[in-house]
């Protein structure tokens, strides 16, 4: 099974080469569809993360991965050839609808390869591999956008047709199928409370990392930097990420997942206001490798501690409800970072204060939340 755990990664790092498309949605709608754009994504990614759930009912996780990421792929198409502001729209529907539908399907497929702290491992790699498949979208991204907005989602197209040809061919079938909830005929399936405890931490968490990950290049600007420092310092994160998670392994052993969830953010919560008080580039950069660092030893808790404390024939949906937390985060950053930098002066010190606040609240969550760790 770890051998498809392994196929698994190669596919979603695949599909995570040119994943940089999608900031660029704004620019490809235009500054009068931004808006509408930017919400109409959100809104459909939410859903789209329920329905692979919700396919996982019926169809094994391989075949929804493989969907997922056609139709995924085939809406990258439809939104490269989009003319005028209904076909764009109607387009970015469609990819937001598509989006995450393979999501629930690979945490399901990694929680079966493994078990314990091996299940771990294979969620920390993946993480891992997809921080330094970031770094390198990041230069394909530098490449391509000179060319124009829609060369980037069409390469972005691309990967995703070549990673759902990846994982048909090279990701074995799966013996036992679907699982099918622990639900009776006609009666609706309720998120657990313990399920509610560690969704309401991972919101706190999701804020505070798209909070930093968001604004971390203005604020470096608004203190001077120069305008290369971001993005050698975001390739810097990428690729200190797995020297510190293969540093840290012999001291994690042992360790809980809430215990390192509750240290490691209240950690990342006190770097993140460093990084709000800090006012040179230099203190700013250090404070955030150092959060790099501290959250690669995180990287795989959460889905972890999910796949852990779920049910197995509900494990899809415990993913699915608490892989929202990033779909509420994602709206709710901006007008918190603007409302706290309207009060200190500058919106990237806003960002990191709402982060550093965030991170906080995650250890206050995690204490009454699920025990199995």
């Amino acid at each position: 099974m770890l051998a498809a755990a392994r196929t698994l990664v190669w596919v979603r790092v695949l599909n995570q080469l040119d994943a940089y498309a999608l900031s660029f949605l704004a620019v490809l709608a235009g500054p009068g569809l931004a808006t509408a754009a930017l919400v109409i994504f959100g809104v459909a990614a939410l859903a789209s993360r329920w329905a692979g759930a919700f396919l996982l009912d019926r169809f094994a996780p391989r075949g929804v991965l493989a969907a997922g990421l056609t139709a995924t792929g085939t809406a990258l198409i439809m939104l490269t050839l989009a003319q005028g502001p209904a076909q764009v729209l109607v387009a970015i529907a469609l990819v937001g609808v598509a989006f995450e539908i393979y999501e629930p399907a690979t945490q399901e497929l990694l929680s079966r390869a493994a078990t314990g702290e091996q299940r771990h491992r294979v969620f920390a790699v993946l993480g891992v591999a997809l921080s330094a498949a970031s770094a390198i979208a990041g230069l394909l991204a530098a490449f391509l956008l000179p060319l124009g907005v829609r060369w980037l989602v069409a390469a972005d197209a691309l990967t995703c047709l070549t990673a759902a040809v990846v994982a048909l061919v090279f990701l074995p079938r799966d013996a036992r199928g679907p699982q099918k909830a622990t639900v009776r005929r006609g009666a609706r399936w309720k998120p657990p409370k313990p399920l509610w405890h560690l969704t309401v931490a991972g919101t706190a968490f999701a804020v505070g990392h798209l909070a930093v990950m968001m604004y971390l290049p203005l604020a470096l600007l608004e203190r001077g930097a120069p305008a290369w420092l971001p993005g050698l310092t975001l390739t810097g994160a990428a690729l200190l990420a797995p020297l510190a998670l293969w540093a840290a392994a012999p001291l994690l052993t042992g360790r809980t997942h809430k215990v390192l969830l509750i240290t490691g953010t209240f950690a990342l919560g006190v770097l993140a206001l460093i990084m709000a008080v800090a006012k040179s580039p230099v203190l700013t950069v250090t404070a955030y490798l150092a959060c790099a660092a501290v959250n690669s030893v995180l990287l795989g808790r959460w889905q972890s501690m999910v796949a852990d404390a779920a049910p197995e024939p509900d494990r899809p949906r415990w993913f699915a409800f608490h892989g929202s937390s990033w779909g509420v985060a994602q709206p709710v950053v901006p007008p918190l970072a603007a409302l706290a930098g309207a009060v200190v002066g500058t919106i990237g010190t806003g960002a990191f204060l709402t982060a550093g606040a965030a991170f906080l609240l995650v250890p206050l969550a995690l204490r009454s939340g699920i025990r199995r760790s």
